[in-house]
Formats: structure tokens, C-alpha cells, sequence
């Protein structure tokens, strides 16, 4: 056996992953475990958890693979600052820090991290995305996308994979940068850099693309090929500390939004523009592998290939024939793509793929607690809980699911990426009109107009969404059918901004985007039975095969990991029940919470 660990961290969502003779054993981001959101530190949690699932300790490895090369990326940083200089000296300072006290260093963090003697592989940052991307889709052969902020130099690759070999054709340098570009606009309409790109996707469908043609003709010249140029006199993130600086401010008519102050149509307008901007690129880069490769099938990484919506637009446009994006498209996907391409390119291990059926296991590759683990927690806790039968449990779920009950739901290996998908889930009632905004400021804590995801019986999916294939990673958006959706009145139809949600639109409208959109995940009985079988039970009792689902969590806080995260998110919000594999809690029946113990020691996962 051939055990080899793949390691992403100092940036932001550090991971580790571990493969063994080419099977992806486990896979875990290191903020579900320290309860950081985006854990930039050493993944010393997560691979710990990895080697304990593989039954093996750290000199048992064979190999130990980091996602980049950090001595390009440092040569890069001072490259740019000298390019700028003077300018950039504040940054220039602020960073160096870090760099010279930890992140120059990655062997020596790596090996006192890990307790690991042996020697060190590096692959470079877009490599580590497109072995995350093609290594393990379902494909023989393949083009590849990767696109993200940056990382040596790259920040956008063309590649193509066939059999157990990638190769990358071309690429886009730093600082001209699609992620960049969607991170520039999410820091101007108030949100977090590197964590609030999705919330300007969400956005996007309440405003107007008004601001299009001003971003084509100042900030970024787009060529026929996908290939683009910025206009670095708008940006800041060369040599400041932020993303924009004034001539954007005065280009866009003010400064940027103030965190959690109100939002304008000025910012739902701005989100919709650059989302439009960033699906024409994507467009044009997937027509250009194509024509370049030759090849039927797409797989895509990078942390923009997190956009959903333009993922969806690539694969209705035909371009081709079907397309595979990594589930954890961002840094932590890193981590996974370094082990995969050192067991196949640098190990040279043959690889088959049968254009049907990937190898990411659903992405259940995290922690899982056994029934045994769980009821030793409550009892310590002292919270009043019942044991479902396995067999009765999907009932009893769909029959709170139908009385418009919103539940926290964990069982089973929680997911590895960002997305939850039926293991570590809020879950609710797709069919109720009052639920988008109750699970949005009573459960999330989070902003109203975000949208929630629906989870559908895959052999369902055609019958309610304007597709004809599964999505089982949530990365594809697709419209509603359009006899489930609800025609609107003429009154309605002039709703402007946020107003928008007032408005029902379909069957389904919790999860129906003011757009009739929906980012979708399909449920396959094989891969998480469970969460299958609560929804085909719900579908017998209510004819909808649809429920809500979103990730287990509340704003600012990474998705739950163990028992313990799972009772506390519950306790701290007005979720009505917690299932716990087949413990079920009840709150009106649980003690006041009071969280003097520190309730993560309970368990140890290192």
C-alpha cells in the first residue's frame, strides 16, 4: 500500500487529504475542527483525522505532497512590490511577517506539524487544481479549467487530462485575475474578501447588468479566447491593503459599502454586472478548451469555479458534452489534488475512468460518530433525546419536514468542501412560503435575501429543473421547471430590489431565486441512503420529491463537525429538532443552555 498525504494551508482554508493506492480515503478542511471559518493555519486536526482513518501514523507515509510551491509565490509577491514600490511599502511590511516567519519555512512547519521525516513534494498551485479536478471525475479523457485569485503566477490555466496524465497548455498571469476582478466587487459592495464572493452571486439576481458596459471599458479587456487584460489603475491589491482604491470609488459614483449597512440597488446592480462579466469569460475560456483540446468533457477547479450559476451556463450551452466540477474547488481542494497528482503523474500509476461514475465518493470523506459516541455525549450533557429505529427514522424526519419544523441534520462522513449536501444539513419544507426568511434571520443569522438550496431524488431531477442530469456537489444552477413555477401578476412583476421576495414563484419557492433559479443537489440511494430515503419519504407523504437544504451552520461559523457543534448550533438558534444519526432531540424538551464547559474536549480527534 501506497499512503500519501496531501497538505493545503498559511492562506486561507487549510485541508489535508489522503490517498491510498489511489483511493481517496479522507479529506477534511481544518476550520471544522478548530471552529475557525477559512483556517489559514497548519492542517494539523485534519491530518490527524486523515491518518487516523487510514490506521496509520505519520512515518507509515510515503509521501507528503504541499498544493504550491511557496518560494515562486514569495519571489512573485516581491516582484510585485517592486513593481509598485513606493507605493506598496505598508503592505510590503504587513506581509512580511508571516513569510519570513512561517511560510518561507513550509518544510520545517511541515515536518514538526506532522512529526514526519521524511522528504518533502511540491506541486504547483494550478496543478494541485486541475489533479483535484480531472484525477477524480469520471472521465478517461478531458479539458481542464482552473481559475482563482492566484497562485504562484497563474491565476487562470487551460490544461487537458487523458488517462493518468494532466498537462497545462496556457495560462493568465498575475495580477490580471478573474478572481481578483469578483473579489474587487465583493470588497466594494461591503462584503468579505475571499469569504463573500458567493453572497454577490446570491445578489446578482435582484439588480440590473447596468454597470457592464463600464467594467469592459475601464477594468478589464476581454478577447475573443477568453483571455483578458485588467487595468491595474482601478485596483489596489498589487501593492495596498485593500481590493479598490479611489478611481474605482469614482468610477462606480462613491466609496465602497460599509460592512452590514444597508443595501442599495447600486450594490444589486454591481453584483449582477460583474457576474455577467464573470460568465462571459468562463463562456469564452470553456468554447477556447475546446477548441483547443478537442476533447467532450470538462472538469473545472479554482475557487471560481465555486460560481454555480456560470457552471450552469457552461453545460446548457453544449460546449460540452458534460462537465465535472471538484467539489472543493478552492484552496482545500489543494490539498487532495497534490496527493492525487503524485500518485498518478509523479508515481505514474495507470487510471481508469469509465465517463460515468466519479471517484469523489459524494465528497463524504470527513469525521463520522457512531450511535454509541453520540448517546455517551447526551447523557454527559444531560439532554433529553429518543432513539428512532433506523428503519422508522426517514418517516418521522419527512413527517416533521411536512409540519414546517426546520431540522439540524448529522449522520454519516461530513462533507469535504463548502457545500453541505445531507450529512451536515439544515434541513426544511421546500413548499412553505414563510420559510426562506425564517431559516434566513431565526436560524442563519444571516441576510435576507440570500437563497437556499433545494435537495431532489436524483431520478427526480428532470421532472422539477430544467436539467438532464444529476448534480450531486450543488455547483450546477438550473431553472425551475416551468409548470412548477407560478405565473406573476403584473403588480408583482415591478417589484424592485429586495422587495423581489415577497414575491411566490413557484411550487417550491423557498428555494425558488427571484430569477426562477435554483442551485441544485441530487440525492443517489447508493451514495447517502439516509438522506435518500428521508426525501423519497417526504415525497409519499407530501407528492414533493424537493426539500431545503442548507449547510449546518450559522453565519461566521464554519459547518459543524462532531456531536457537540451539531447540539450547540441547535441550542443557539430556534432550529426545532436535531437528529443525530438516529438519536432525535426535541427543543421544547431540552435544558437551558449553558456553556461554561468546553464541550469539543469531550471527544479528541488527534
Amino acid at each position: 500500500m501506497t499512503n500519501i498525504l496531501g497538505i493545503s494551508c498559511f492562506y486561507h482554508d487549510s485541508a489535508a487529504a489522503l490517498v491510498r493506492d489511489g483511493d481517496i480515503l479522507a479529506a477534511v478542511q481544518e476550520e471544522r475542527f478548530t471552529r475557525k471559518k477559512h483556517d489559514p493555519s497548519f492542517p494539523k486536526n485534519a491530518a490527524g483525522y486523515c491518518l487516523k482513518e487510514a490506521g496509520i501514523t505519520a512515518n507509515e507515509l510515503d509521501h507528503v505532497v504541499f498544493y504550491d510551491k511557496p518560494l515562486q509565490k514569495f519571489v512573485r509577491l516581491l516582484e510585485t512590490y517592486f513593481a509598485f514600490a513606493p507605493s506598496g511599502i505598508q503592505s510590503f511590511l504587513t506581509s512580511m511577517p508571516a513569510w519570513l516567519g512561517q511560510k518561507l519555512w513550509t518544510e520545517d512547519e511541515i515536518h514538526k506539524g506532522l512529526g514526519y521525516e521524511g522528504k518533502l513534494l511540491y506541486a504547483r498551485h494550478h496543478e494541485s487544481h486541475a489533479a483535484s479536478a480531472f484525477f477524480p471525475s469520471p472521465f478517461e479523457k478531458a479539458a481542464i479549467i482552473t481559475i482563482d485569485g492566484v497562485g504562484e503566477w497563474t491565476t487562470t490555466s487551460i490544461g487537458v487530462g487523458e488517462g493518468n496524465s494532466i498537462k497545462l497548455l496556457n495560462e493568465i498571469r498575475f495580477p490580471h485575475s478573474l478572481g481578483m476582478l469578483y473579489t474587487a466587487f465583493t470588497y466594494y459592495t461591503g462584503f468579505r474578501v475571499n469569504s463573500g464572493e458567493y453572497k454577490v452571486m446570491g445578489l446578482a439576481p435582484y439588480g440590473k447588468p447596468t454597470y457592464v458596459g463600464l467594467i469592459k471599458k475601464h477594468l478589464i479587456k476581454i478577447h475573443d479566447d477568453g483571455s483578458f487584460r485588467m487595468n491595474m489603475k482601478y485596483f489596489n491589491y498589487c501593492q495596498g491593503l485593500t481590493m479598490t482604491n479611489g478611481r474605482f470609488a469614482r468610477l462606480f459614483g462613491g466609496p465602497p459599502r460599509k460592512p452590514e449597512s444597508e443595501l442599495t440597488q447600486r450594490e444589486m446592480d454591481l453584483a449582477r454586472s460583474v457576474q455577467e462579466v464573470c460568465e462571459e469569460i468562463m463562456l469564452k475560456l470553456a468554447r477556447r478548451a475546446k477548441e483547443q483540446t478537442g476533447k467532450n468533457y470538462l472538469c473545472l477547479a479554482g475557487g471560481v469555479a465555486l460560481n454555480c450559476v456560470a457552471n450552469g451556463k457552461i453545460l446548457r450551452e453544449n460546449i460540452f458534452d458534460d462537465i465535472w466540477i471538484q467539489p472543493a474547488a478552492g484552496d482545500a481542494g489543494g490539498a487532495l489534488g497534490a496527493a492525487l497528482a503524485c500518485w498518478y503523474q509523479y508515481l505514474n500509476n495507470p487510471r481508469e475512468a469509465d465517463n460515468t461514475n466519479d471517484k469523489q465518493k459524494g465528497s463524504y470523506l470527513g469525521p463520522k460518530f457512531s450511535s454509541e459516541e453520540i448517546e455517551k455525549f447526551l447523557k454527559e450533557r444531560n439532554a433529553p433525546y429518543k432513539i428512532v429505529p433506523r428503519k422508522e427514522l426517514p418517516g418521522r424526519v419527512a413527517e416533521l419536514i411536512a409540519d414546517e419544523k426546520v431540522i439540524g441534520l448529522a449522520q454519516g462522513r461530513m462533507e469535504f468542501g463548502p457545500r453541505a449536501l445531507g450529512s451536515r444539513s439544515i434541513i426544511g419544507d421546500a413548499r412553505s412560503s414563510n420559510m426562506q426568511k425564517t431559516m434566513n434571520l431565526k436560524i442563519k443569522y444571516r441576510e435576507s435575501f440570500r437563497p437556499f438550496a433545494p435537495t431532489v431524488l436524483e431520478e427526480k431531477i428532470s421532472d422539477w429543473f430544467e436539467t438532464d442530469r444529476p448534480s450531486p456537489y450543488m455547483l450546477l444552477v438550473a431553472q425551475v421547471k416551468k409548470e412548477k413555477q407560478r405565473e406573476m401578476t403584473a403588480e408583482e412583476k415591478n417589484h424592485f430590489g429586495l422587495d423581489k421576495l415577497n414575491v411566490m414563484r413557484s411550487e417550491v419557492p423557498a428555494i425558488t431565486h427571484v430569477d426562477y433559479s435554483a442551485r441544485i443537489q441530487s440525492v443517489n440511494k447508493d451514495v447517502n441512503p439516509l438522506y435518500h430515503k428521508i426525501i423519497k419519504a417526504f415525497e409519499d407523504k407530501t407528492g414533493c420529491p424537493v426539500i431545503i437544504n442548507t449547510s449546518f451552520n450559522v453565519r461566521g461559523e464554519p459547518i459543524v463537525c462532531t456531536p457537540q457543534d451539531a447540539y450547540l448550533c441547535f441550542m443557539r438558534t430556534e432550529m426545532d429538532y436535531l437528529v443525530l444519526e438516529n438519536c432525535l432531540l426535541d427543543k421544547t424538551k431540552q435544558p437551558e443552555l449553558k456553556e461554561e464547559k468546553d464541550w469539543r474536549k469531550v471527544f479528541e480527534l488527534d
